[in-house]
């Protein structure tokens, strides 16, 4: 018995010496497989835990955070992580794309939790809840936190309350002079920020309206019908969501305007109501694309049913066609005789997006073009886009590469999100992309094809634009200035 107990000793001084040297043996597993930290599931937090693996293989948004928080590096108080949602959303982050060295191969995200609560948000850790909702919660809050900064001192802050006085020589007038321009840091938005315009143009007239303008973060397509023996594209969704629709009953200040310059003078004229065709387009485009696919419908009883339609989209996302461009000004008689004869740009009309017809299309390319409709052998293994293959768009303004998918298992009523992302980079160059997925789910994690990424039933896509070199230096000579 004692031979066994000095054998069992020798043994735990061994392990304890292998330990001490070469450290744990599953970090140095997961760091040479290149694999990420898994998330811990506080009860049903499944769907925070998706969006966050999401949300770190975005490294435009992780920049925008460091950028953001960099002012907070001035301030003493050590708790400022657990009071402000960027700083604490960073740490996860970093952590997430192993740009901080964790302590553990799973990490806690409570810490989300409690902050959001400081925002007056209750989200309960054991409710099923929606990431593309927590995504909203997460760039709303982010809005507030930039539009209270500068902090003016709130009259039930004591702690400020009790600090010593300014002097009255430091004390100006504000009419005296103009403001002292505030910080870029707080007027930038985060890169999920884009705009949507909505045009509308008269039928009778084709007078158009004023463009009006909306903000979003992310966009919420809506799946159209299936047509039998026809797969869904992401491009079906697109373009269904920018389709032009028809709005009856609408007064035209043109057509009244027009129908008083033909009339005798003292008359009263109506107004004169005519039929407008309104159409949403993206006026701007942001760095980093949310896609929200919208798997929520309802039975002819009211009762909540989701879409398990697959959804076809691509690793790259071409965008120019849904790009509003400003229109020019009306033509005369012999500019559209002249017009009718040259090439016009196909995609667009008047600002208006137009879906391309077969014929603005060569037959070769025709299926490429779609967004979710071209093979994967188009899609090179070195993460470049294939422009060769591409001969209509060689030079596309709005070209974006998936970053993250994150995928819902089941029903309406219960449920489970993993996610699709890619492996952090070796470089830390805004331009260096790894080639390599991985499926994560709460804690676990594995290596993923980019073929099973694709054959995903996506609910939220994250795409990041992609610049040329030449975009990316003037980007940078611009964060300089």
């Amino acid at each position: 018995m004692r031979s066994w107990g000095v054998l069992g000793g020798l043994a735990a001084a061994l392990a304890a010496g292998v330990y001490v040297l070469w450290g744990p043996i599953a970090q140095r597993k997961r760091r040479r497989r290149g694999l990420v930290p898994g998330l811990l599931n506080l009860g049903n937090t499944c769907f925070m835990n998706s969006l966050l693996q999401g949300l770190s293989s975005c490294p435009s948004f992780i920049k925008w955070l460091e950028e953001f928080t960099a002012q907070y590096k001035t301030e003493q108080n050590q708790s400022a992580e657990h009071q402000y949602l960027s700083l604490t959303l960073l740490h996860l982050l970093r952590a997430l794309s192993c740009q901080e060295v964790p302590e553990d191969d799973v990490l806690d995200a409570s810490c989300l939790l409690e902050v959001l609560r400081i925002y007056r948000w209750q989200i309960s850790s054991f409710e099923e809840q929606d990431a593309h909702e927590l995504f909203h919660v997460l760039t709303s809050s982010l809005e507030d936190e930039r539009d209270h900064q500068p902090r003016v001192t709130h009259l039930f802050d004591v702690h400020s309350l009790e600090q010593p006085e300014i002097i009255q020589k430091q004390i100006t007038c504000r009419t005296r002079g103009s403001l002292p321009p505030m910080s870029n840091r707080w007027k930038s938005q985060h890169p999920f920020h884009g705009r949507l315009t909505s045009n509308m143009v008269c039928k009778h007239c084709e007078h158009q309206s004023p463009v009006r303008y909306d903000t979003f973060d992310s966009l919420s397509l809506s799946i159209p019908a299936a047509v039998w023996g026809r797969p869904l594209t992401l491009d079906h969704c697109l373009h269904h969501f920018i389709s032009s629709e028809s709005v009856k009953d609408v007064v035209c200040d043109n057509c009244t305007k027009i129908q008083a310059e033909g009339t005798l003078n003292g008359q009263s004229i109506e107004n004169q109501r005519t039929t407008f065709v309104k159409q949403l387009k993206l006026g701007k485009l942001p760095q980093c694309l949310c896609i929200h696919l919208q798997r929520l419908s309802w039975s002819n009883q009211g009762t909540p049913l989701k879409r398990h339609e697959h959804v076809q989209f691509n690793e790259f996302l071409i965008m120019d066609i849904y790009k509003y461009h400003v229109p020019v000004h009306k033509p005369s008689q012999n500019d559209l005789n002249q017009k009718n004869s040259e090439e016009t740009k196909p995609g667009t009309k008047d600002g208006i997006a137009v879906k391309p017809s077969d014929a603005e299309q060569t037959h070769g390319t025709k299926s490429l073009i779609m967004n979710g409709a071209c093979s994967t052998s188009f899609l090179m293994s070195s993460g470049t886009f294939p422009l060769a293959a591409f001969p209509e768009c060689s030079s596309p303004v709005y070209l974006y590469r998936l970053m993250a998918v994150v995928v819902h298992h089941g029903d309406m009523h219960s449920g489970h999100f993993v996610t699709y992302r890619r492996s952090p980079p070796s470089s830390k160059s805004l331009l260096s992309v790894s080639n390599q997925w991985l499926w994560i789910s709460d804690d676990t994690v594995r290596k993923a094809s980019l073929q099973e990424v694709l054959s995903s039933s996506a609910y939220l896509l994250f795409y990041e634009r992609v610049h040329s070199k030449v975009q990316h230096q003037r980007l940078e000579l611009r964060a300089e200035e």
